[in-house]
């Protein structure tokens, strides 16, 4: 796939044509299939590889005793201010930075109100128009923060270290996003419970956007 500059379903045909009885199990093609989305390398900061990681993470560790702190995002109040192009996220009630832009898992979106149907859901808050946003949550990575909340429990609340508010909640089985899709495992910050700032270069100073 990198030598020849091939996609992952035209290496698998070369591959066949010369071993016909050649097969691969669903595991590793979705391996292969990642490693074409980044670009035939191995991107540790792709939210595609974070997602994956999770998602292995979650099968190999039922207990969820001992995770692996490389899964965790550092705190970002453990580290420097964010670069101009990385937005910080801070909790509304008491504004705890709590995780920064790239620690965001984007997600396809998914066929709106028509994936709760089942459902019978009344909330406005999934009942969407054209040009509103449909996400009311941000699926993240997990954070430092949240580990004495994940360590042994498979679903719970997560709560902003600080002040306690109710920030979201977090399933290694998943949950369903607004927009209808599904996130496996689920790390679930409700949008109007956070606040996005961005340093912004003027001249040889920063100002904020919120």
């Amino acid at each position: 796939m990198k030598s020849e500059g091939l996609r992952f379903p035209e290496a698998y045909a070369a591959v066949r044509a010369v071993r016909p009885e050649a097969r691969m199990n669903a595991g590793f093609a979705r391996q292969l299939e990642l490693y074409e989305a980044m670009g035939c390398r191995v991107d540790a900061t792709s939210g595609l590889y974070k997602c994956y990681r999770l998602q292995r993470l979650g099968q190999q560790h039922p207990e969820l005793q001992d995770l692996p702190q490389e899964v965790f995002a550092i705190d970002p109040t453990n580290t420097c201010p964010a670069s101009n192009n990385e937005a910080l996220y801070r909790c509304r009630k008491c504004r705890r930075s709590l995780f920064r832009s790239s620690s965001i898992l984007t997600h396809a979106e998914g066929s709106g109100p028509a994936a709760f149907a089942h459902k019978r859901i009344k909330d406005p808050a999934q009942r969407h128009h054209d040009g509103q946003d449909k996400c009311t949550s941000y699926f993240i990575e997990p954070v430092q923060w949240m580990e004495p909340a994940l360590l042994g429990v498979m679903e719970g609340q997560l709560l902003c270290p600080k002040c306690t508010l109710k920030l979201g909640s977090f399933n290694w089985h998943g949950e369903q996003c607004s927009c209808g899709r599904w996130v496996t495992p689920a790390f679930q910050i409700h949008k109007s419970r956070v606040d996005g700032i961005q340093a912004l270069p003027v001249g040889g100073f920063q100002i904020v956007k919120t």
